[in-house]
């Protein structure tokens, strides 16, 4: 029982964690755009174009390889808890 309350709590702290890191990786991403539109005086003053451009850098983002990186999240913690109860009980 004990085995899968610490499951349970394991998957919230690292869903908190996800979310958490998620969202601060978008806004980071999201300002490095909006400070490449306003630093370059040729792109002019076109709000709806700095509004298309925003939206198509934070669609490219969506499929980077740095929002898989996120999910590592999950991974690292899972497989070293198992570690560890493998080398707890095998070794």
């Amino acid at each position: 029982m004990g085995f899968i309350r610490l499951g349970a709590l394991g998957l919230i702290a690292m869903g908190i964690a996800y979310f958490l890191v998620s969202m601060y990786s978008r806004s980071v991403r999201r300002e490095k755009l909006e400070d490449e539109w306003d630093g370059n005086p040729a792109n002019g003053d076109d709000k709806t174009a700095r509004d298309a451009y925003i939206a198509q850098g934070m669609k490219d983002y969506e499929g980077s390889v740095r929002k898989k990186f996120i999910l590592l999240i999950f991974i690292l913690p899972t497989v070293a808890v198992f570690a560890l109860i493998y080398l707890n009980n095998f070794s």
